[in-house]
């Protein structure tokens, strides 16, 4: 068995606006003027208020604009459902190595499922995570489709923004786990010049660099480019682990009018190395061992030449064209081929004797192709004092993943001794499944605005497939599954910029098939439902957005163990989530950034023929966050920023049967950064970067007695970020 995996366009007249270089206090203009009134050592340099779009950057940490749970160009206030945004401004302050760690401070949403590791970018939503521990993660409004070990990574620094939806999303994306998607937005052309060189060095032998470059091709900006990449060599903290990636992301905007923008993407990353993913028992990590000891955080249980590659290809385009005040019509279209490759020998638990580690080896080659096309007709009308965003739609996806895998087992090692990684004959893959999916629905939302009421209903039908041909015996087994799910909500605004909220939504997701009965069983999709009130802060002259959230999300259909076989599985479990979500982004004032979150998750199997009544492994009952950083712009120190900010994470279940539990830890980051404008060089700046400042040693989760990760190191990190 395989080891699991532990997921537009834009107004015309938006896209003249350059890349945004400005302060925390950028957009707001009584501190602009407090701003030009320092003395003449300020270097700080805020800009005119400018106007948002939920494809494009933000000016502050505190984005007021979304287009993930509506489709549409959405203030956050009148969003009925929780989402999170991490803008390109934080995370040119926190400088995060992944996508998940770019999350690592939003509520929701645990990102430490698999420690140190960022082979892949999987976390748990309010409790779930996607059938295959697999990702559910979406790139500029389309799925980025991944099966088995091949699932796609995109790196922060081509990115514009990461938003966190949580709760059910299958009203406007189809079928997904309920617990939430990742949504990401990638850098876009500019019409005013932007040149950025950037070079990092750092702990375990990181070297990096990157480059972003855009500006209009002509004087009317009717067509512009951009040009990002970015290069990184890095050891793992794990003995022999090592990380390269290349990456390249050509994209190309033609605007003949204003109402009218079409956008060439593409994305091109070749992965020679991902890095250390494999596991270690709880005996030596969470429990010590017999003798006392424990494992090394650096511990590598493969073998010398354990190796995992992953390369990809992505073009699609963003087209929007506005007929007039009425009528948009918008697509967004991709296609990817994605190849993964591995040899690895992982650990698979401790032996009788307490301190013998046995191994298991995989050896996979797979190749992935995905077609997806989402084609949006948005019609803007009043009817008497309503006022009316229609959206309908309809969307497409194609997905084929070729496996080749064999999987075998390897020399056991005694743990009380020392253990240097080792060469091993792997072999050959052979032949090993055939996976396939399609997906078509159709879909309609209204978000009606009366007075101060905002009220947004919205259906969708789905036809899926997933079909599975078992290359030993050429058998397979294949699902149709036809599923209508919708969702509704209602916000009221207050003129003090108070919005509450409350809303009910649905979600689908198809099943694991069993491939080892006979005969082989596909199963009823699993589905989610989820109650919601939440109540946002968001005033419209200051950069916050602060918001709560209580829910309470069931997931049925859910597979079990047969009752009259313990060898097979039936759909009739179900798990339910309840929790409580806080957050707070804010630009304070002229000198300071804060950030704070706090999650209470209450996720239980409430039925299940063995696990009922327990709490669902990996999920910690609480976890919370604070950060903060200060930017002196007047004095001897202008320019100078400090933040620091801790994380903690809460005990957890470290087995679905609840049989031992890995403790809490809190974790502090920090950084320094110089604004080098005081030195004539505007845009410019240097950083450093602390992760794990204490150094502290902690698991980070387990998701079985075999299973459990040690999370990261200290990380340091210096930046130094050139525009010119």
């Amino acid at each position: 068995m395989a080891r699991p995996k532990t997921a537009q366009p834009v107004n015309t007249t938006l896209r003249k606006i350059a890349v945004v270089v400005a302060t925390a206090v950028s957009g707001m203009s009584v501190y602009a003027q407090a701003a030009t009134t320092q003395n003449e050592e300020t270097i700080t340099v805020t800009t005119a208020a400018s106007q948002e779009n939920a494809w494009g950057p933000a000016p502050t940490i505190a984005a007021k604009h979304s287009a993930t749970a509506t489709k549409t160009d959405t203030p956050i206030e009148k969003t009925p459902q929780s989402i999170s945004v991490v803008t390109n401004e934080e995370m040119q302050i926190r400088q995060p190595a992944s996508v998940k760690e770019a999350l690592g401070y939003t509520p929701g949403v645990v990102v430490s499922n698999r420690g140190a590791s960022n082979t892949y970018d999987f976390v748990s939503i309010r409790g779930f995570t996607s059938v295959g521990l697999s990702q559910n993660n979406y790139l500029d409004g389309l799925k980025l489709q991944g099966n088995f070990y091949n699932d796609a990574v995109i790196d922060p620094y081509m990115l514009e923004r990461v938003e966190l939806m949580r709760g059910p999303t299958s009203v406007l994306y189809g079928k997904s786990n309920p617990g939430g998607i990742i949504s990401m937005v990638s850098k876009r052309p500019t019409t005013t010049p932007l040149h950025e060189v950037q070079f990092k060095m750092g702990t375990d032998n990181l070297y990096q660099t990157g480059f972003d470059f855009s500006d209009a091709l002509d004087d009317n900006g009717e067509f512009s480019y951009r040009l990002t990449g970015v290069a990184r060599s890095n050891d793992q903290q794990q003995v022999d682990a090592k990380q390269k990636r290349y990456a390249i992301a050509p994209s190309f905007t033609w605007r003949p009018d204003d109402k009218t923008n079409f956008t060439f993407l593409s994305y091109f990353q070749n992965e020679p190395q991902t890095g250390y993913y494999g596991w270690l028992p709880k005996e030596g990590t969470v429990e010590p061992l017999p003798n006392g000891s424990r494992i090394g955080t650096d511990f590598n249980e493969g073998a010398k030449n354990n190796s995992y590659s992953r390369n990809q290809k992505m073009v699609g385009y963003s087209f929007e064209h506005g007929f007039d005040d009425t009528f948009t019509v918008r697509q967004n279209l991709r296609f990817a081929e994605m190849k993964t490759a591995q040899q690895s020998v992982y650990g698979t638990g401790i032996a009788a004797d307490g301190h013998t580690l046995n191994r298991g080896t995989v050896v996979d080659n797979e190749r992935l192709q995905n077609f997806s096309v989402d084609t949006q007709l948005q019609s803007k009308f009043a009817t008497g004092a309503v006022e009316h965003t229609l959206l309908t739609g309809v969307d497409y996806m194609r997905m084929r993943n070729d496996i080749n895998a064999t999987f075998g087992s390897a020399p056991s090692i005694d743990l009380y001794n020392p253990y240097s990684p080792e060469d091993f004959d792997f072999g050959d893959a052979a032949p090993y499944q055939l996976n396939e999916s399609k997906q078509t629905g159709i879909y309609a939302q209204n978000q009606a605005e009366w007075d101060k009421w905002v009220f947004t209903l919205g259906g969708r039908y789905d036809w899926s497939n997933q079909q599975t041909t078992v290359r030993a015996d050429g058998g397979s087994v294949e699902r149709n599954d036809h599923q209508f799910t919708w969702r509704g909500g209602v916000n009221y605004l207050f003129d003090n910029g108070i919005a509450p909220y409350i809303s009910y939504s649905q979600s689908f997701e198809p099943n694991a098939f069993d491939l080892y009965s006979t005969p082989r069983m596909a199963f009823a999709p699993s589905k989610g439902e989820q109650y919601e009130a939440g109540v946002r802060y968001v005033p419209k002259d200051m950069p916050i957005v602060l918001s709560g959230a209580v829910y309470q999300l069931t997931k049925t259909n859910t597979l079990t163990t047969d009752p009259s076989n313990v060898t097979l599985q039936v759909p009739s479990g179900e798990v339910r989530s309840r929790g409580i979500e806080l957050e707070a982004k804010a630009a304070l004032n002229a000198n300071i950034n804060m950030t704070a979150s706090y999650t209470y998750i209450d996720a239980e199997y409430t039925k299940d023929t063995n696990l009922k009544g327990n709490h669902v492994e990996q999920v910690p009952r609480n976890m919370g966050s604070l950060w903060g950083d200060y930017t002196f712009n007047t004095g001897v120190l202008s320019g100078l920023t400090l933040g620091t900010g801790g994380r903690f994470i809460g005990s957890s279940y470290g087995a679905p049967d609840n049989s031992f539990k890995v403790g809490s830890a809190t974790v502090m980051d920090a950084v320094i950064k110089y604004d080098l404008a005081r030195l004539g060089m505007a845009g410019s700046s240097v950083a450093v970067n602390v992760n794990n400042l204490l150094d502290r040693d902690y698991v980070s989760s387990c998701f079985q007695s075999y299973g459990c990760f040690w999370g990261a190191e200290r990380q340091v990190v210096a930046t130094a970020t050139f525009r010119f």
